[in-house]
């Protein structure tokens, strides 16, 4: 799971920033949270594919959260796309994309299909699921947890020797949960296998002030992106508008339990972010302000890739 920054400003663009836009690569799948003007050019400068984008989440309304959509949509369909694509966002989302979808003379060469979201929904997919709460900003707005299904327990190939069990496709179906006979003899995955281990948890604010909703989404979350607009001395002007100060977004962090925190929708009045930064450390040591760009590689807690 790799984690690949495309837009890290807020409001609108500035030279060292481009608006909001986060790409979750999982195999040969990414998976999109929010579309900002410009993202399809940042994607162009990325090591991540547009086309092999399946889903995309959108936070809420405003422009610097979806203006990216009519561009990728259209660029999709140019490149000759042909397998579906997904947008999920809050109530409304459907409406929207329908109106972009309308503009100007385009039609899709492939199927797009649009959802409206509720806090508390929960996408399960093939292997992993999309939590869905909602955030504290000025205009309805969506957070969303993206979490792995747990997978298998270590396998034990010591026991399984001892069990009389032979190398080969009999460890391997185990490992893969399946139950399997040999000599007569029936093994179970759990005489072999240990407890289910977890897998990993990326959870993305989205505009917010703090709010007792993101420390449940975040709990024990190997990766929080939150909303840090400002530096501690501008955090009530930041709360005003519905963000937060990097500070709560530490705060935030701490309380969850979180392995790494990125900081993201930095204003553009912030040139250089080194107070941004030392005011989210001084709470949370494990704090980063990514750059457009930046990409992340998401561990397991047991250190595993």
């Amino acid at each position: 799971m790799r984690i690949v920054f495309l837009g890290t400003g807020g409001s609108w663009p500035s030279p060292e920033r481009n608006v909001s836009a986060i790409a979750v690569k999982r195999g040969s799948e990414v998976i999109l949270f929010d579309c900002g003007e410009g993202t399809q050019r940042q994607l162009m400068k990325s090591t991540v594919s547009f086309m092999q984008i399946s889903k995309i989440f959108i936070t809420h309304f405003h422009g610097d959260h979806f203006l990216g959509l009519p561009g990728l949509v259209q660029s999709m369909s140019l490149n000759d796309r042909k397998t579906k694509l997904e947008i999920f966002g809050p109530e409304g989302t459907i409406e929207l994309v329908q109106i972009i979808m309308a503009l100007g003379y385009y039609t899709p060469s492939y199927p797009v299909v649009i959802h409206d979201l509720k806090p508390e929904d929960i996408l399960e997919f093939d292997d992993y699921k999309v939590k869905v709460a909602e955030a504290s900003h000025n205009v309805p707005t969506l957070m969303y947890a993206l979490e792995e299904n747990p997978r298998p327990g270590k396998f034990d190939k010591p026991k399984a020797l001892e069990l009389g069990i032979p190398e080969g496709k009999f460890f391997s179906q185990l490992q893969q949960g399946k139950t399997v006979e040999h000599d007569g003899k029936t093994f179970t995955p759990d005489m072999v296998l240990g407890p289910p281990r977890p897998g990993r948890k990326i959870v993305y604010t989205g505009d917010t002030k703090p709010c007792p909703a993101i420390v449940e989404l975040a709990k024990e979350c190997d990766v929080l992106i939150h909303d840090s607009t400002t530096a501690l001395d501008l955090q009530e002007k930041s709360n005003s508008y519905g963000h937060s100060s990097s500070a709560q977004a530490a705060k935030a962090a701490k309380e969850a339990g979180t392995v790494k925190l990125f900081l993201t929708h930095i204003s553009p009045r912030y040139d250089e972010t080194e107070q941004l930064l030392a005011d989210a450390i001084a709470i949370f040591e494990n704090s980063e302000v990514p750059v457009d760009f930046t990409e992340y590689e998401v561990k397991y807690k047991n250190g595993e890739i």
